[in-house]
């Protein structure tokens, strides 16, 4: 197995690895190219987990919230309605960095930012995500029709606000890990 590839410097203290995380996820919400762009969302389904990739799109600093798109009649909007807790999970084969962000999930469904994304959005490709007549996961005989081009009935924004990280670095020097929580800044054993 070859050794990933990884910037030259490493975040040598708390802070500027929490700060090299916050940026990471601030370019995956822009670049579509970035390994950070499609984590793993978990969420809890009745009393088991469930799991899915989903799309990075947006990143508000400040309130520490991260923005995905979804369709609104999709089973992870239940799942986040009965359970508003989820963990995305991130992995940078050019950094080695796995990070798990527990979020609280909230599901908006109107207002300027669902309208204002949606407006960029409905022109493009992807925007037939959400324009389906069935929900997601609904069985077919064969393949749906496009549809029109203007609404935006199913289209929604799941807002995902961190409460804490946990970031592993793999290294050839040895492996490090850290928490990011209401209780500060510290080091872990990996």
């Amino acid at each position: 197995m070859t050794e990933p590839t990884r910037d030259a410097t490493r975040p040598a203290s708390l802070q500027a690895v929490e700060a090299a995380v916050w940026h990471e996820l601030a370019q995956a919400g822009q670049q579509r190219g970035h390994a950070w762009r499609h984590p793993v969302l978990a969420t809890i389904d009745g009393d088991a987990a469930d799991a899915r990739t989903v799309v990075l799109r947006d990143l508000d600093a400040e309130t520490r919230t991260l923005l995905i798109y979804t369709d609104a009649r999709s089973p992870k909007v239940r799942q986040i309605e009965a359970h508003p807790l989820g963990t995305l999970v991130l992995w940078s084969p050019r950094l080695a960095w796995q990070l798990r962000a527990r979020v609280e999930l909230t599901l908006v469904t109107s207002g300027l930012a669902v309208s204002s994304r949606w407006a960029r959005l409905k022109l493009t490709p992807s925007a037939q995500d959400y324009l389906s007549p069935q929900a997601p996961g609904t069985p077919l005989d064969g393949p749906v029709p496009l549809p029109e081009r203007t609404t935006r009935e199913n289209f929604a924004l799941l807002s995902a606000r961190v409460l804490s990280l946990d970031w592993l670095e793999l290294h050839a020097q040895g492996p490090r890990r850290a928490a990011f929580d209401e209780h500060g800044a510290r080091w872990l054993t990996p």
